[in-house]
């Protein structure tokens, strides 16, 4: 069995790798890469020289190239030797001016000489943007239209991947924090004042605390290992994507707490502190901050009273998963042994009509009802009591899937019973109760706990058109959201969430598989 999972997962690795290979492909290779522009504002005020320059900053901010610009080389070559008096020097001003003429004279250039020959030797390719002015002969330039000199090179698509692949997890090590003045770097363990627990903290990390427990679940915690999914560039501007679903939503949650210095003193602030995510502050500390942090371990993110877009996704469709399976198997049991019967026909009434009928109507019909008749939430926003919001959304989920379990429930068992070691329970004076107890449900059941762990997994997925309709925050429509906004980090990111659950729940589905049927087994000998 070990053999036969490793084996899993190591091909497992290598889809993951593919999937994630051939939407970089399309995203970044065979999609007009200008369309990350239609919703940029900043974009939009740029005109001439000045809006190209841009372009090619985000360019490369999105992955898609790298460049130079001929005045940071030009900068770093006189700051080397005149220091912080660079800008007043006349090399430096000339190299400056001879970008603004018009034609080749600026070829003559020693510095733009040496800039050509340095990236072109590695693979640059040189970029000339002329001076913009109103006429020809004319001083003054148009807005954004001051020339420019670059170095560019465009992004191999193998080269993407395995820059995504190295970074993918980061550890964070005492020597994270560049200041020359912090000088007692370490991790230990120390006891965490705000939890009475014991905790590893560090000095020179990115963070204080790398472990620490606290009563929030899953109640041991860690900061220590990043898993960097990328960033989001146009949605969300610049955030982590797993902070971004993982990060708590809501209004601020209040509470007393005493800051660092105030430990152990009668001194109590009302406070959203989170202070189990300090991070290091590189900047000047103000004078409050002095008072009430004993290091330059300031800055912290804010406790907010709702769950995070996973956990409001996961939370619903949990329930949903469970209300499934609780109602389901039971009624897909009842309909095969009562087949034929009334209660086999109203039961496939049930199935039929949830087939036919298209999932946003019936989400519709479940919003109409719930509102009208029991005055639920409609929007997840608009409830006045939290837990009435999820209500909808997880009648939503679980009813229409309630019938795609009772029908493959009833198939299964119908099966089962003209299977021939029926037939021969039956010869052998077995009772009908029995039989299907011990042998038909037990068989019959199989082939359905394979697919247990992909939906419970899949409750991290979220439902798109639910979560649409009910306004819930989750991250149902987050890949969707991101291609409609030319989202690339996101949609990489998503790409890659999506197809790990897969993936892990196809390879527990076929543990389950053969824990519970005995004629499957990842032996070497025999089984199969």
């Amino acid at each position: 069995m070990r053999k036969y999972i490793w084996k899993r997962i190591f091909f497992s690795v290598l889809s993951l790798l593919a999937v994630t290979w051939i939407v970089m492909l399309l995203v970044f290779s065979l999609t007009d890469r200008s369309a990350i522009f239609q919703t940029d504002d900043v974009w939009n005020k740029r005109s001439n020289n000045d809006r190209v320059l841009y372009e090619y900053t985000q360019y490369q901010r999105y992955g898609y190239l790298e460049f130079v610009n001929f005045t940071a080389f030009s900068k770093a070559k006189w700051a080397g030797v005149y220091g912080d008096s660079f800008d007043s020097s006349k090399e430096y001003t000339d190299d400056r001016n001879v970008i603004q003429k018009v034609g080749d004279d600026y070829l003559k250039n020693q510095t733009v000489q040496e800039f050509i020959q340095y990236y072109e030797s590695r693979g640059y390719t040189i970029v000339r943007l002329d001076p913009i002015r109103y006429s020809t002969g004319a001083k003054q330039l148009k807005p954004g239209g001051t020339g420019y000199l670059l170095a560019t090179k465009e992004k191999l698509i193998i080269v993407r991947l395995w820059d995504y692949i190295k970074g993918f997890f980061t550890f964070e090590t005492k020597r994270d924090v560049d200041d020359p003045e912090l000088t007692d770097r370490y991790i230990r363990f120390e006891k965490d004042p705000y939890s009475g627990l014991f905790a590893i903290v560090g000095s020179g990390t990115t963070h204080k605390y790398l472990l620490y427990f606290d009563g929030k679940f899953p109640f041991i915690h860690q900061n220590w290992i990043h898993m960097n999914l990328g960033v989001s560039f146009t949605r969300y501007r610049g955030q982590e994507i797993s902070s971004v679903i993982t990060d708590s939503q809501g209004d601020l949650k209040t509470t007393r707490q005493q800051y660092p210095n105030q430990i152990g003193t009668d001194q109590w602030a009302d406070t959203a502190i989170d202070f189990h995510t300090l991070t290091y502050n590189t900047g000047e500390l103000t004078e409050n901050e002095k008072q009430l942090f004993p290091d330059k371990y300031t800055n912290a993110t804010y406790r907010r009273d709702g769950l995070s877009m996973i956990g409001t996704s996961f939370v619903i469709g949990i329930i949903a998963t469970i209300f499934q399976y609780a109602f389901g198997l039971p009624l897909g049991i009842l309909m095969a042994r009562k087949k034929d019967t009334w209660i086999d026909k109203v039961g496939m009434w049930y199935i039929i009509f949830f087939m036919s009928v298209p999932s946003l109507a019936y989400i519709f019909i479940f919003a109409a009802i719930g509102t009208s008749l029991f005055g639920l939430p409609y929007k997840f926003a608009n409830a006045s009591v939290k837990i009435l919001a999820y209500i909808l959304p997880t009648v939503s989920l679980s009813i229409p899937a309630i019938g795609g379990l009772m029908k493959w429930m009833r198939r299964y068992m119908i099966d089962q019973m003209n299977s021939d070691y029926v037939k021969f329970a039956r010869a052998e004076g077995l009772s009908e109760r029995e039989i299907y107890s011990t042998h038909i449900s037990k068989n019959a059941m199989i082939p359905i706990i394979h697919g247990i762990p992909g939906n419970i997994l899949g409750c991290l997925v979220g439902a798109i058109i639910t979560e649409s309709v009910y306004s819930v925050p989750g991250v149902g429509g987050l890949l969707t959201k991101a291609i409609a906004g030319h989202d690339n980090g996101v949609i990489v990111a998503c790409t890659v969430f999506y197809t790990t659950l897969s993936l892990i729940s196809l390879i527990l589905g076929d543990v389950l598989m053969a824990k519970f049927d005995p004629r499957i087994s990842f032996d070497s000998k025999g089984g199969r």
